[in-house]
């Protein structure tokens, strides 16, 4: 293969995904690491992507329209989403009351929770059915069930929501950008994870590297809203945005 070839194919995997290992693109591409790593470092220098530790993110932010269903979103980085639901369970502490949002993230969480006095008011009705066979006092809100993401949204949902003052709220998210802030394809599921974090004393974002510069339809909330769990921060001028922890 050429190198403007490699080029070409490096640029569109990088600015399509927002960021991409060195790992992953040795693999695809079928080439050593010291050339993919020249081949970053042309690209950087033509101001294509930006090269940085083990791997490459894109210049741009990406827009996104569409949202995996459940399926499929629980195939992706599933060894992340582990260590990130691991701490995130961590962090909880005996007499709290808890908001957990649906989704795939979250939901690993379950399996990492200690054995404390905890009360849980979640808006996945597989979380709630998981988290009352282990036992936990748990509340669900009133609304429309959205069978895609397996959680409870729309105006009931919002207003049972209100009637609540969290210790803590675990938010699942689908982009993470500088410009867009925290954000989610769905209106009404951005609304539900605003009123949870509104009403909740700690906040905590549940998020792999991919969801990082990437927007989509409704933000629900800015970057310092809360802590961000992720698992590798590769663009590092979130930092200064943010309040981040990393778990790998």
């Amino acid at each position: 293969m050429l190198s403007e070839e490699r080029y070409a194919i490096i640029a569109e995997l990088v600015n399509s995904r927002g960021s991409v290992k060195l790992s992953e693109l040795c693999e695809e591409l079928d080439a050593s690491e010291s050339t993919i790593r020249r081949d970053l470092n042309v690209l950087s220098k033509r101001g294509i992507i930006t090269k940085v530790h083990g791997g490459a993110i894109s210049n741009t932010e990406s827009f996104f329209s569409y949202e995996n269903d459940v399926e499929k979103k629980s195939i992706l980085y599933v060894k992340e989403k582990e260590k990130i639901a691991q701490y995130a369970a961590s962090v909880i502490e005996d007499g709290d009351l808890v908001f957990i949002d649906a989704g795939t993230s979250t939901e690993k969480m379950i399996a990492h929770l200690p054995k404390k006095n905890v009360t849980f008011v979640t808006n996945g009705f597989i979380n709630a059915k998981k988290l009352s066979q282990l036992g936990f006092k748990v509340l669900i809100p009133g609304g429309e069930i959205k069978l895609s993401t397996e959680a409870i949204v729309g105006a009931e949902c919002v207003l049972s929501l209100q009637q609540y003052n969290f210790n803590k709220c675990f938010i699942g998210v689908n982009g993470i950008s500088r410009s867009g802030g925290l954000s989610t394809p769905d209106k009404n599921e951005a609304i539900v994870k605003s009123t949870a974090i509104k009403n909740s004393k700690e906040v905590y974002i549940l998020a792999d590297h991919s969801k990082f510069g990437k927007i989509t339809g409704a933000k629900f909330a800015s970057l310092d809203c809360g802590e961000i769990i992720t698992d590798k921060l590769i663009d590092k001028k979130y930092l200064s945005e943010a309040s981040i922890k990393e778990v790998l």
